[in-house]
């Protein structure tokens, strides 16, 4: 049994040994570019989002936190105009991959060091194997549509298994048909294309890539809804989802006291006096089901109002 052990730990270090040398940047390199973060990482020094930052991400509106990131000066970090396999929202921690158009030298060498790290397939499927659950895979494929199908249904059945999420490519997919019946997953692409990857090579795996006019970085808290994807650098993802959240309670408290008439429109949305503050304490007593709040919380959340 202590055997069995001794071996499984080497396999898991054998592992992550590989991980890191499949990155182009170092993990010092990584962890300087996300310094901002001070939590749980990767070994790889990706951070460590926790899985319940991922749970609450999933029922906060993208409009509200792309709010909360512009009012802090992250200004790039949304785009739209995708296609998707399901007309639903997903969130994950990015794991993120840029390729570049392929060149025979280049390529020969890619692919010559991952065969030494025990690497096969196209370099397209290399990528997965950093996936963890939780995580979701973003790629940089250049906006490539043509000969730039990334992902079919059997990387897709990998992914899948391995993050149990879906995927975000600035370029193509293909196999929609097979796609759509893996439950669970989605992916939000630039079209679907029945051509697979020809004449591109992965050149960077866990660095900060571009999707459009956005910046990602890996580790970043990604939240896709039918309007586009948003780039939350992690450091950021509790006040954004915090924010986001009270957000959500403040619209359906005022909704319902514009509807009653109890306040006007003008008085909701502006800084509360005491008295509207007291009655929306009184009402989210009432609501359990969207959490509780303290005054001290409610003034501090007030106090930044941008939104």
């Amino acid at each position: 049994m202590k055997l069995k052990l001794v071996f499984t730990l080497l396999f898991a270090s054998l592992l992550v040994v590989q991980a890191t040398k499949a990155q182009t940047i170092s993990k010092e390199e990584l962890i300087f570019l996300t310094s901002e973060w001070k939590g749980e990482r990767f070994a790889d020094g990706r951070p460590k989002l926790p899985d319940e930052i991922l749970e609450r991400a999933r029922k906060i509106y993208i409009d509200d936190a792309w709010t909360v990131l512009k009012n802090e000066g992250y200004l790039n970090q949304f785009e739209g105009n995708w296609k998707m396999v399901h007309d639903t929202g997903f969130t994950g921690r990015a794991v993120t991959a840029m390729y570049l158009p392929s060149r025979p030298d280049v390529e020969k060498n890619i692919k010559s060091r991952g065969a030494r790290q025990g690497r096969t397939g196209n370099t397209n499927a290399w990528p997965i194997d950093a996936l963890t659950r939780g995580d979701l895979y973003v790629a940089d494929a250049f906006g490539k549509i043509s000969g730039g199908g990334i992902m079919g249904a059997t990387l897709a059945n990998s992914i899948f298994a391995k993050s149990g999420n879906g995927v975000v490519f600035d370029g193509a997919a293909r196999d929609l048909a097979e796609l759509s019946k893996i439950r669970g997953f989605n992916a939000f692409v630039r079209d679907f294309h029945p051509s697979f990857t020809e004449e591109m090579v992965l050149m960077g795996l866990n660095t900060p890539i571009r999707i459009g006019p956005a910046i990602v970085l890996p580790g970043d808290l990604v939240i896709v809804q039918k309007e586009g994807v948003l780039f939350v650098p992690a450091h950021m993802a509790e006040q954004v989802v915090s924010t986001a959240e009270f957000v959500i309670r403040k619209d359906q408290f005022g909704f319902e006291m514009v509807r009653t008439g109890k306040y006007t429109t003008g008085q909701i949305d502006s800084q509360w006096p005491d008295e509207i503050k007291a009655a929306f304490l009184q009402w989210l007593d009432k609501h359990p089901e969207l959490g509780k709040m303290t005054r001290a919380e409610l003034d501090k959340m007030m106090s930044k109002r941008t939104w």
